[in-house]
């Protein structure tokens, strides 16, 4: 009820300890301010006490109202109404580059590695409102799913749609950078990121990753590099019943080319991650939340309604009030 009223300048209310000091320096008092007639006796007079002699108080009463009126006008009474508006500076442009080889089908994440990344890049694109995100998706070769856009449907139904086989075999991390630095280099955007993962080594594509790299760098991209898949063993895809479409898997050793994603992540002024279970993947996207937040100013508007008038005016009735009462009802005690 009270929580847009304040006080401009409440240290006038510390007058008004004054009141009691007031009313008890008046009962102290009393006696002395009334002429005292000494007499032997008081037989033979009435001892009747007229109302009018109970209610001379009143007067005194009025008298600290009016005061306290005063100073609560004085500390300034007045009701704030806050407006708010909130200005989004240009946002960060990302761009997500997905591997899909066959590898990504791999069931050391559950229910496997693709899966597991398509609902953890849907929870991040969830918690980006204010930013632009594309989407890249590579193995043997590499195309634009979706190019940057601020509509979240878009890219969350691009997500969704990501599958294995869209795309030749192999791993092409040189060419599957060197279209996400394709589809920022243009961009405006205050901050301009690559979120770029893989499960294996670069075995595919005409574009080295170093050379990637190098146009990344020159177009102040960062790039965070993403390493997912277990240590050792894991199950893999290596056959499939062209009858069924079943897939049969195998244990083999899990291969990350590690070195080369640090280094493009260190020369790009990015992180390098490695995602060995669901939950640390959703731990590296959580963290790259933290790491790269857009800029958001608000602004506060207050509007001030003044309320001490309505006291100035109080005072004054009770001034009124007492010099009516003094000079008509009261005034053969004056």
């Amino acid at each position: 009820m009270f929580s847009n009223f304040e006080f401009y300048t409440p240290q006038f209310l510390w007058l008004l300890v004054l009141i009691p000091l007031f009313v008890i320096w008046k009962f102290l008092t009393n006696k002395k301010d009334k002429a005292i007639l000494k007499i032997t006796s008081l037989k033979g007079f009435s001892a009747e006490t007229s109302w009018v002699t109970k209610l001379e108080p009143l007067l005194y009463v009025l008298r600290l109202l009016a005061l306290s009126a005063i100073i609560v006008a004085l500390a300034r009474p007045r009701n704030v109404s806050i407006s708010k508006k909130t200005k989004t500076n240009r946002g960060i442009d990302i761009v997500m580059a997905i591997d899909v080889s066959a590898s990504m089908l791999a069931k050391d994440l559950k229910p496997n590695r693709l899966e597991a990344l398509k609902r953890v890049a849907t929870d991040f694109t969830n918690r980006r409102p204010n930013d632009r995100i594309g989407i890249v998706v590579y193995a043997g070769e590499s195309f634009t799913q979706t190019p940057i856009t601020s509509d979240k449907s878009i890219v969350k139904r691009t997500i969704s749609e990501i599958k294995w086989g869209q795309l030749e075999g192999g791993t092409a991390i040189g060419m599957g950078l060197g279209s996400a630095v394709n589809r920022l280099k243009e961009s405006k955007a205050k901050s301009k990121v690559i979120i770029l993962l893989t499960d294996g080594v670069n075995n595919a594509g005409f574009v080295d990753p170093k050379t990637a790299t190098e146009l990344a760098k020159g177009n102040n991209i960062k790039v965070y590099t993403i390493g997912i898949g277990t240590n050792g063993m894991a199950p893999f895809p290596y056959a499939r019943d062209p009858r069924t479409g079943q897939i049969s898997f195998r244990n083999q050793q899990v291969e990350i080319d590690e070195d080369l994603l640090k280094f493009v992540a260190k020369e790009t002024d990015g992180r390098y991650f490695r995602a060995t279970n669901n939950n640390k993947l959703k731990a590296i996207y959580d963290e790259i939340d933290k790491l790269e937040k857009t800029k958001i100013e608000e602004f506060k508007y207050y509007n001030y309604t003044e309320q001490f008038r309505f006291w100035v005016f109080l005072a004054g009735i009770f001034l009124l009030l007492e010099f009516i009462l003094k000079n008509t009802i009261f005034k053969s005690f004056i």
